[in-house]
């Protein structure tokens, strides 16, 4: 058994990496039971970018409070414009009046597109400690 000279695990003879640190494992600089082990190197600590975190929780507040809005099956797909965030149609079919439909689809891709984006944003955008 060899034993890893960065991280003291214990390793097969055939190992030519080792299994916890990944680091190459030299044959010739195998260590004795009382060597003592080279440190690692501390990586700094990061944190994700709470702002961005905060930002996303809200985007998908909005997106809860204004969904997106269709055209009901049956009639000719229509875009219903974006003033019906304020003022959302009617649901149902009423006589002269514009109604429209929750698209459950466009709804379940502007949620996850945002938890995703805001996800990778938090950690692109991660802070050192």
């Amino acid at each position: 058994m060899k034993t890893c000279r960065f991280c003291s695990q214990e390793l097969p003879d055939n190992s030519r990496f080792c299994i916890k640190c990944g680091r190459a494992v030299d044959s010739a600089t195998e260590t004795k039971p009382g060597d003592e082990p080279v440190p690692l190197k501390e990586h700094p600590k990061e944190e994700m970018n709470m702002q961005v975190l905060y930002v996303m929780v809200a985007l998908l507040g909005l997106t809860i409070i204004f969904p997106p809005w269709e055209t009901p099956p049956g009639q000719p797909p229509e875009f219903l414009g974006f003033h019906f965030i304020l003022s959302p149609p009617a649901v149902g079919t009423n006589d002269g009046e514009t109604t429209g439909v929750i698209s459950r689809f466009l709804w379940t891709i502007e949620l996850v597109t945002i938890a995703i984006a805001g996800f990778y944003l938090s950690w692109l955008f991660r802070k050192p400690t």
